[in-house]
Order: C-alpha cells, then structure tokens, then sequence
C-alpha cells in the first residue's frame, strides 16, 4: 500500500508538462494541503523553475570565472555560484516538504544557453553573449516571482519566493554592471520570446534512483539559504493531497 501511495504522489508531485514555462492547466488548483498552506499548481511549478535556473546558471557562473576576459563577468560569476548554491540548498530543503520532484537536469532550452555560451571561445564575445542571456533570463522570472510572492497562500513558498527576488535582483544588477547589456535587444526577447515546444521549456524528471544534484556553495559563500528550521519550528509532516 505504501509503495502504490508514493507513486501516486510522485506522479502528482512532477506531471508530464512542468517547468519554465505556464503548463499548468488550473495554476491556482490547489494539489496538497500542508501545515504551511494549501499548495497550488503555480507554487509547485514556482519551486522547479529556481530548481531549474539553478542547474544550468550555477555551471554558467564557473564557466564564466573560466572563459570571463572582464572584470564585471568575472564578479557577475561569482554571484551566479553564490546565489543559485544558497537558492539550490532551499529548493532541496522544502521540496521534501512539499511532495515535489525536482530536476537533475535543466530545460531543453537552458541546456541550449550553455551549449551557446561554450561554443564561445574566451573573450569579448563570450562576455557579451554571458551578460545579454543571463540578463535577459533573470528579467525574464522577475516577473513571475513577484506573481508568485504575491499569491501564494504557503509560507514554504513565500519564504523561497523572498530568497529568488533578493538573489535575482541582485544578478540582474550585477549582469548590467559589466557595461555589456543591450538593453534594447535584451528587452526585446525578454518581451517577446520565442514560441519553443513546451518540450523545449520543460526540464525532464529525474531518472529512478538517480542521486540529487547538489549546487555546492563557494568556500567565499556570503548568499545563505532560507533558515527553514526556524521557519516551520521543527516537524516536517507529509502534506495532504487532495
């Protein structure tokens, strides 16, 4: 009987179409009553996309301190490994929690960004290229963690949603502090991206009895993830799912 429940769940917990894009077909459905607040669909996508965005910007960030020929992508860098290991250690600190699974793997498409960006040789271009996609990402979610901190009914969620808003605005600055965003062209595509399968967009499920990723943090680590110890007050029972 265990056995059979823990599939069903799981099964909720990550459905076929999940990710960084709206694949939700009721986002405001509630899927799990827990002690911190109901959980809605836009709530258990929220937690994969930083899931997600961390798997394919953490490895950018040490690529850049790799190939970055400027100081601001070299400090830009940085940031990405410090601020996705903190928002990482939440993601995996809650999902538990929650019920939900999460990625080993980004999306088609962010995979497609490092394919990119690893084609570029060291220099200019890949500095260009490096604070144009990563600014254009991070304004892109900017958006959705404000929806997300705006709506959701769970504290688990609420507090990961203040971490992502802080982390975020903070990699958007520091990207435009390189000197090297076109604005026009990087508003552009953030505005009016492309029309991508939603196959394209969605990061697959981790494999049976695959290990978790793990984003370690940099021994210089100042970011440091939500204290959810002190959030919740200690228990973690399994939420309810209706």
């Amino acid at each position: 009987m265990g056995g059979a429940l823990s599939v069903t769940l799981v099964a909720l917990a990550y459905p076929s179409m999940l990710g960084i894009t709206t694949v939700s077909s009721a986002p405001d459905r509630v899927i799990a009553n827990t002690q911190w607040g109901p959980l809605t669909e836009s709530d258990r996508d929220f937690v994969v996309k930083v899931r997600a965005a961390g798997l394919w910007e953490y490895p950018l960030g040490q690529m850049g301190l790799q190939k970055g020929s400027s100081k601001g992508v070299i400090t830009a860098s940085q940031h990405l490994i410090d601020g996705h290991a903190a928002l990482d250690t939440t993601c995996r600190k809650i999902a538990p929690m929650l019920n939900i699974t999460l990625p080993n793997i980004a999306s088609p498409q962010q995979v497609g960004f490092v394919s990119q960006l690893t084609s570029d040789g060291k220099g200019q271009q890949f500095d260009k290229d490096f604070a144009n996609i990563l600014r254009m990402t991070h304004g892109s979610i900017f958006n959705t963690i404000a929806k997300i901190r705006s709506t959701t009914k769970n504290s688990l969620v609420r507090a990961l949603a203040d971490q992502a808003n802080d982390t975020v605005l903070d990699h958007i600055t520091v990207m435009e502090q390189t000197g090297l965003v076109d604005f026009d062209q990087t508003l552009f595509q953030q505005t009016n991206p492309p029309k991508l399968p939603k196959s394209d967009l969605t990061p697959p499920p981790p494999a049976a009895g695959q290990p978790q990723v793990v984003l370690t943090p940099p021994p210089t680590a100042t970011a440091t993830p939500v204290d959810i110890d002190r959030l919740v007050g200690g228990g973690t029972p399994a939420p309810t799912v209706g």
